[in-house]
């Protein structure tokens, strides 16, 4: 495996977990509502618990998109320079 196909894979993970992450976000902001009423019928939380949660979960995901395929991806790119 080259460091080449390396970098391109980490580059490509990245913009796949950006979509989704703006997917997520998206989602919460403009279907709130039917995320709640679908969350609520397995679980038992307040509308504010739930905000909570999500904004954890999208915050973690942002941050572990950025250790785990941003920071690489530059640091071959600017190792290959």
């Amino acid at each position: 495996m080259t460091i080449e196909l390396i970098q391109s894979i980490l580059g490509w993970c990245a913009v796949i977990n950006i979509a989704v992450l703006g997917l997520w976000a998206l989602f919460f902001m403009l279907a709130h509502d039917f995320m709640y009423r679908l969350h609520s019928k397995l679980f038992t939380f307040s509308v504010e618990t739930f905000d909570v949660l999500h904004y954890a979960g999208i915050a973690a995901y942002k941050i572990t998109i950025i250790v785990f395929n941003v920071a690489p991806y530059l640091a071959i790119h600017l190792a290959g320079r």
